[in-house]
C-alpha cells in the first residue's frame, strides 16, 4: 500500500477534526466572542452547510480549469489551512462564522478529489482497502482528534487547536505532493464526462443508500447520551469513556468492511443495516439495561458508520471513481446526517419519548435494506 494512502488518511483526519472540534469548546467559544451556545453550534452547521452545498460547486470549478488532481489537492489544502488560520486569528464571530464555511467548502471538495487519488495510485484490487484506510481518517477524528483538540484548548486556548488543524494541513500537502507520483497524475475529467455520470439510475439508488445508512445510524447516534444517562442511569462522567469505546468499534468495523468490501459490497450493506436495525430494536426495547445497552451502543459503533468503505466501493464500481461523483457522495452523506438527527430530535419533540430516535434509526435502516433488495444477486461491475 502506497504510504501517500496513508497521508490521505492523515488530510481527512484532519479535515473531520476540524469539523467537529468545536463541539468540545462551545463554553470557551462562547465566553471568548460573547455569544450564546446556539451561535456556538452555528459554527457546526455553517461547516456542514459548505460541504453539502459549496463543494460540489468548487469541485465543479475545478473540474473547469481541468487541473490534475494532485495539483488541485494542493491547492485545495493550501486554502483550507489559510482558512482555518483565519478562523484561528478571528477576534469577531462574524469572521470566525465565515472562515467555517469556506473551510466547509474547501473540505468537501477535499475528500472528493482525495479519493480521486486514491483510485489514481493503487490498482483496482487494492481500491477498497486504500479507501478504508483513507476513510479510517474520519473515525480515528472522532477517537483522537476531537478529543485531543479539546485538551488542547484547556490547557492552552481554543486558538491553539484550530492552529494545530493549519498545522497538520500544511504537512499533509507537503508530504503529498512529495509523494503522488507525477507520471500516475492524470487530468481531471471535463465537466460534461462528470456531469455524465450522473444520468445513471443505479448511482441516484447508490446515493440513496448511502444517505438511508448515515441518517439511520446518527438518527440514533446523536441521542445516545441522553439516552444513556436518562434511561439507562449512566452518569454524565461515564458517557465520553462510552463514546471512546464506541469511536473504537468505528475502528474496528472499518478495518474488517475494508478487507472485504470489494467482494462483497452489497452483502455487507444489507447485512450490516439488518445488524444496525436488530441492535437499535434491542436497545429501544431494554435500554433500561446497561450491560445490554453497553454491547448494543459498540454493535451500532462496529456497523454503522464503518459501512463507509462499502458504500464508497459502491460508487467507484457504479460511476467512473471522479472527484464530481466522489464530493457529490460527501454532501448526499451529510444531508443523510442532518436529516437522521432532525428525524430523531422531531420523534422527542413530538413526545414520543427519549427511545423514539432509535426506532426511527430502525425505520431509516430498514428503508435502507429495501433499497438495495434490486441489487442482490446481480454481478456488481468491476
Amino acid at each position: 500500500m502506497p504510504f501517500v494512502i496513508y497521508m490521505l488518511g492523515v488530510t481527512i483526519f484532519s479535515l473531520v477534526t476540524s469539523e467537529f472540534m468545536v463541539a468540545g469548546m462551545m463554553q470557551p467559544l462562547a465566553a471568548a466572542f460573547n455569544i450564546s451556545l446556539t451561535q456556538v453550534g452555528h459554527l457546526i452547521s455553517v461547516y456542514a452547510a459548505g460541504m453539502v452545498i459549496g463543494g460540489p460547486i468548487l469541485t465543479t470549478v475545478l473540474l473547469k480549469l481541468r487541473a490534475p488532481n494532485k495539483k488541485a489537492l494542493l491547492w485545495l489544502l493550501t486554502l483550507y489551512g489559510v482558512s482555518q488560520a483565519v478562523a484561528a486569528l478571528a477576534t469577531t464571530y462574524e469572521v470566525l462564522i465565515i472562515a467555517r464555511l469556506v473551510t466547509g467548502v474547501v473540505g468537501s471538495a477535499c475528500f472528493g478529489v482525495a479519493l480521486a487519488i486514491c483510485a489514481e495510485v493503487v490498482a483496482v484490487s487494492l481500491r477498497t482497502r486504500a479507501i478504508s484506510i483513507v476513510l479510517g481518517g474520519l473515525m480515528l477524528a472522532t477517537v483522537f482528534g476531537v478529543p485531543m483538540a479539546t485538551l488542547i484548548e484547556q490547557y492552552v486556548n481554543w486558538r491553539a487547536s484550530f492552529f494545530l488543524v493549519v498545522i497538520l494541513t500544511m504537512a499533509c500537502a507537503i508530504l503529498i505532493g512529495w509523494l503522488v507520483p507525477t507520471v500516475k497524475d492524470v487530468p481531471m475529467n471535463s465537466v460534461s464526462q462528470e456531469l455524465a455520470s450522473f444520468k445513471n439510475r443505479d448511482l441516484w439508488a447508490a446515493f440513496t443508500t448511502s444517505a438511508l445508512i448515515i441518517g439511520a445510524t446518527l438518527a440514533a447516534f446523536s441521542y445516545f447520551a441522553p439516552i444513556l444517562t436518562e434511561v439507562t442511569g449512566f452518569t454524565q462522567a461515564a458517557i465520553p469513556w462510552l463514546l471512546v469505546m464506541y469511536g473504537i468499534a468505528n475502528v474496528v468495523g472499518n478495518i474488517i468492511v475494508g478487507r472485504h468490501a470489494d467482494k462483497h459490497t452489497i452483502g455487507i450493506m444489507v447485512a450490516g443495516l439488518l445488524v444496525l436495525a436488530a441492535a437499535l430494536v434491542l436497545f429501544a426495547c431494554f435500554a433500561q439495561y446497561k450491560a445490554l445497552s453497553v454491547v448494543m451502543v459498540l454493535v451500532v459503533g462496529l456497523v454503522g458508520i464503518p459501512m463507509n468503505p462499502a458504500m464508497v466501493t459502491r460508487i467507484m464500481k457504479t460511476a467512473h471513481p471522479g472527484p464530481l461523483v466522489n464530493t457529490v457522495h460527501t454532501s448526499i452523506i451529510n444531508i443523510g446526517l442532518g436529516c437522521g438527527t432532525w428525524l430523531g430530535g422531531m420523534a422527542i419533540h413530538a413526545g414520543y419519548g427519549l427511545r423514539s430516535p432509535l426506532w426511527v434509526g430502525v425505520v431509516l435502516a430498514i428503508l435502507g435494506v429495501a433499497s438495495l433488495l434490486p441489487y442482490l444477486g446481480k454481478k456488481q461491475p468491476g
